[in-house]
């Protein structure tokens, strides 16, 4: 083979390798922006049914840019506050401080402890959020991971029973946080009057009746480094306005 052919032979191999190394690229970005898309925007959820949406937040996500977060079409935001006897969130004033000049709807969230009595966890709870104004509610954060273990079922029903009693009792609404598990082991028959916040990733949250949804954990919203929860309403914009207790024409959005 003469030397010409070789180098024309090269040519043709480095162009192929190039145009593969390219096409290659191209797929590789397509799919990411894909999965980037579907963990954002789960297609199974219908915001045409559930328009209002929200996030939840703690410490965790570091510094926030709430007005950027209220300009992405965030309507409400629950802001972790403490959690057993003891525990509080060293960034819930600062963010909801910030929420509320974004006008934000704002609720706060306690994990709650199974092996630390409920008047004890509703006491840091109500130190922590003080005189704040919660628009949407006080959650009790009710899920098995991370928790104790060994614990009965009807000493976790009893402690959390009598911590939305004395968050009830002091004023504010009271909604349970949890996930499919945690709603048949320790809310179905037991605490049911209260609004549901139900995590679940699936069309169809949950059988029963809900009045937030968390549909994904690794969403992203502008103002927020990295991964953030996502949330919507169950009901209409009118259902909401009457939700957070504003009157229509007070209320801008």
């Amino acid at each position: 083979m003469k030397k010409e052919d070789i180098k024309q032979l090269l040519k043709k191999d480095w162009v192929v390798s190039v145009a593969f190394v390219a096409i290659f690229a191209i797929l590789v970005f397509a799919c990411w922006w894909a999965w980037l898309e579907f963990r954002t925007s789960p297609p199974y959820v219908d915001f045409n049914r559930y328009p209002i949406k929200g996030i939840d937040i703690s410490r965790h996500n570091g510094m926030m840019n709430f007005e950027a977060i209220a300009e992405d079409d965030v309507r409400f935001v629950f802001i972790k506050a403490s959690e057993g006897a003891t525990h509080r969130d060293e960034n819930f004033n600062l963010n909801y401080s910030k929420a509320v000049r974004a006008g934000l709807a704002v609720g706060a969230y306690h994990y709650f402890r199974f092996d630390v009595d409920g008047i004890v966890q509703a006491v840091n709870f109500c130190k922590v959020i003080g005189d704040s104004k919660l628009s949407v509610g006080a959650v009790i954060d009710v899920e098995d991971y991370g928790n104790a273990t060994g614990v009965e079922t009807e000493v976790i029903v009893e402690e959390l029973s009598s911590m939305a009693d004395y968050l009830s009792m002091k004023g504010h609404r009271v909604i349970i946080y949890t996930n499919k598990d945690g709603y048949y082991d320790y809310i179905y028959g037991r605490l049911g009057l209260y609004p549901l916040w139900i995590c679940s990733f699936s069309e169809v949250p949950i059988s029963a009746e809900w009045t937030f949804w968390q549909y994904n954990h690794r969403g992203r919203v502008k103002g927020i480094k990295g991964d953030v929860d996502l949330n919507v309403f169950s009901g209409s914009e009118k259902e909401w306005v009457e939700f957070i207790g504003l009157p229509a024409d007070e209320y801008d959005k």
